[in-house]
């Protein structure tokens, strides 16, 4: 065999080997995180009339040892779609600050169901992954209204931290561990840590 064509063919044999690895290595970390952590806020609590104003996500394996914290990405929305939000959500949202963001944003809909997908292609499981958080199946009727591509991605199946809470207040109800304090202060990334936290503890002291 020719010598160039030999050295040719071996560092295309190296190259293939290489991109393999790399591959395998990639594949490897997505089947690593099975939940995948969701947040949202939203001017209200009905899909077909509210709108979102921030979304957050993290993604954790199953045994929430790993974490990949993720996005925040605060929505752009219209000032008159704002001042005529529901009066709870006015109220928080501008003591948080979420309303301020809002208005200085320039980041769309689309823009955020296209970092989602990019999180979602980096880090989770070729299998569906299971959405997780709090009262959780509520964030994902927004995640069919506003973003589809994401939703479908996700198994039917939800982690709610919500429904396991109230399961262990009422089967363990004289646990000094039964009640896990948050802060509240209703930005989206926090209550995914915080979501995350809470089900570490009723895993710590309940399941564990």
């Amino acid at each position: 065999m020719d010598k160039g064509l030999s050295y040719r063919h071996g560092k295309y044999i190296t190259n293939c080997i290489s991109i393999l690895e790399k591959y395998m290595e990639k594949k490897a970390k997505k089947q690593h995180y099975g939940l995948l952590w969701l947040d949202l806020e939203m001017t209200g609590l009905d899909p077909s009339r509210d709108v979102v104003l921030e979304v957050a996500v993290a993604a954790t394996d199953l045994q929430l040892e790993t974490v990949q914290l993720g996005l925040d990405l605060v929505i752009h929305q219209p000032e008159d779609t704002l001042v005529g939000m529901d009066p709870w959500c006015l109220e928080q949202h501008t003591k948080s600050g979420l309303l301020a963001a809002v208005r200085t944003s320039t980041t769309s809909l689309k823009d955020v169901e296209n970092y989602l997908i990019e999180f979602i292609d980096e880090y989770c499981s070729h299998e569906r992954f299971l959405f997780a958080g709090n009262s959780v199946h509520q964030d994902r009727a927004f995640l069919k209204r506003y973003f589809p591509r994401v939703d479908v991605r996700g198994h039917y199946r939800l982690v709610d931290v919500s429904t396991i809470k109230e399961l262990v207040q009422a089967w363990y109800p004289h646990s000094p561990e039964r009640k896990f304090v948050k802060n509240k202060h209703h930005r989206a990334l926090e209550d995914v840590s915080e979501s995350i936290n809470e089900l570490r503890h009723y895993r710590k002291y309940f399941f564990v």
